[in-house]
């Protein structure tokens, strides 16, 4: 097992991939020998694999998915890189309309294989840079949708996704870049849909992704030290295919359960969650389900503002302990 870094986990994944597969490109804004990209993770793969495997694209998201669909529909595995995941919104229609649907509207003969990749959530960069949209592509049938909270599950996933014949979106968290994680040498892949649990408990389930799967770690270790509660911890890895098993044996063993995201409350992942865990293990429950999200509201520039919006440890354990009774 070797420390690496979130960032240099994710490259190391598709240039593993790559060079096993000379079918793989990637496409993108400066990805090649200018700005590296989204915070460097493509950096020193133009130099290894050439020009015509990583592809500069103009500053224009929808030519980005454009041309990843295009090329996809001759059989090339697509990665596609949005600088960050607020501008996702631009190409919208060719992620909607067009990679969700073209298997289908096809009656199978075409696919989108394309892995679109993007950063978000909030680092200081103020309302269009820091936003978490993973629920709006949940609506979408034919998305597949791909948040890693580590390095080890960015590069098993990545590996996945590249593989997965199926259009996928990689959320990646721009705090998460610099943390690292134990990875072996030996070559591995995560299957879509199989959650992890970080930690097992008895008394509650709390179910976080993303960089909030870090920060819901650390606010269940004080709680457990302070109060003594015993907290099971899942990180579904994947909102779709979502492992809702894993998720509904640990509400019927703790019979309450608390969601954590990143995202604004209103219409989040964590909704879905809770509404199927009501519908399907209503009787195992103790208490209302709870849902600890970002308040309703852009993402402010101001670091204050920042934290008064975005859930943070000091919230998550509040929030927690008033939902268990503890305070």
């Amino acid at each position: 097992m070797r420390k690496v870094k979130y960032k240099d986990s994710i490259r190391e994944a598709m240039m593993e991939e790559m060079a096993k597969d000379t079918n793989i490109v990637l496409v993108g804004e400066d990805i090649a020998k200018g700005y590296k990209g989204c915070f460097g993770v493509t950096k020193g793969i133009c130099e290894t694999f050439g020009e015509k495997r990583i592809i500069d694209m103009p500053i224009c998201e929808a030519s980005v998915i454009g041309c990843a669909l295009g090329a996809s529909q001759l059989g090339i595995k697509v990665i596609a890189e949005i600088m960050f995941e607020d501008f996702i919104t631009v190409c919208f229609d060719g992620i909607v309309n067009q990679a969700a649907k073209l298997k289908t509207l096809s009656g199978g003969q075409y696919n989108s294989t394309i892995v679109i990749r993007t950063p978000g959530g909030s680092a200081g960069f103020g309302a269009q840079h820091s936003q978490c949209l993973e629920s709006i592509f949940m609506h979408v049938p034919g998305l597949y949708i791909a948040l890693p909270s580590n390095a080890y599950d960015a590069k098993g996933l990545m590996k996945t996704a590249i593989n997965f014949g199926e259009p996928v979106l990689f959320f990646e968290h721009q705090k998460l870049y610099n943390t690292e994680s134990d990875i072996p040498d030996e070559d591995y892949s995560i299957p879509f849909g199989s959650a992890n649990i970080i930690n097992e408990g008895k008394d509650v389930t709390v179910v976080a992704f993303s960089y909030m799967a870090l920060l819901a770690m650390d606010a269940c270790r004080d709680l457990e030290s302070d109060y003594g509660v015993s907290i099971e911890l899942i990180d579904p890895r994947t909102l779709v295919p979502l492992d809702f098993d894993t998720i509904a044996k640990s509400v019927k063993k703790t019979g309450r359960l608390v969601t954590v995201e990143e995202g604004v409350l209103r219409g989040g992942a964590g909704s879905e969650i809770v509404a199927k865990v009501e519908e399907e293990c209503f009787d195992f429950l103790d208490a209302p389900a709870k849902r600890i999200a970002a308040l309703n509201f852009p993402v402010p520039i101001s670091p204050l503002m920042e934290k008064a919006v975005v859930p943070n440890k000091d919230r998550i354990i509040k929030e927690i302990s008033e939902y268990l009774g503890l305070k």
